[in-house]
């Protein structure tokens, strides 16, 4: 079942390190772009916030490295809403290669800000609609294997 929203992008020759592949932190920047899109995507585009007075603050994430991403390679990024509520959303991302392999996910959570009284609110009513449309369908999904993985060091 394929996801409501996904976006591409291309590693740029900027992002690529001394290892010959994309930097650790341009993961980042590339799901932090896919996260946009998102947000754009549920209406708080540049005339949403505007509109509203209202944008999104990221306040978690948690990255997974499995493979390498090269210079021009072309990236999907797939997103997978795993909880919400009315003024946070817990989202999965899932970023594959051209060959559709998963090569990194982050898992995210963000929460919606009023701008004018500069604290938490609940979403819009245009914005939480279409939240709680993509959420029923990516509940229908199977939750990624690497959702709520912790950190540490693994002893026997």
């Amino acid at each position: 079942m394929n996801p409501l929203f996904s976006t591409k992008q291309h590693v740029s020759p900027e992002w690529v390190d001394y290892n010959g592949h994309m930097n650790d932190a341009e993961y980042a920047r590339a799901f932090s772009l896919a996260a946009e899109d998102f947000i754009n995507f549920i209406g708080l585009d540049e005339m949403g916030r505007i509109e509203h007075s209202y944008t999104i603050f990221t306040l978690e994430t948690h990255i997974c490295y499995l493979k390498e991403a090269h210079e021009g390679e072309e990236l999907t990024i797939k997103s997978h809403l795993l909880d919400t509520d009315a003024k946070r959303i817990h989202q999965f991302l899932l970023m594959e290669n051209q060959e559709g392999e998963l090569i990194a996910t982050m898992e995210q959570m963000i929460m919606g800000m009023d701008q004018k009284e500069g604290k938490p609110a609940p979403f819009p009513e245009v914005v939480a609609k279409k939240i709680e449309e993509i959420y029923k369908e990516d509940a229908k999904r199977e939750q990624p294997k690497q959702a709520g993985r912790r950190i540490g060091i693994r002893r026997k």
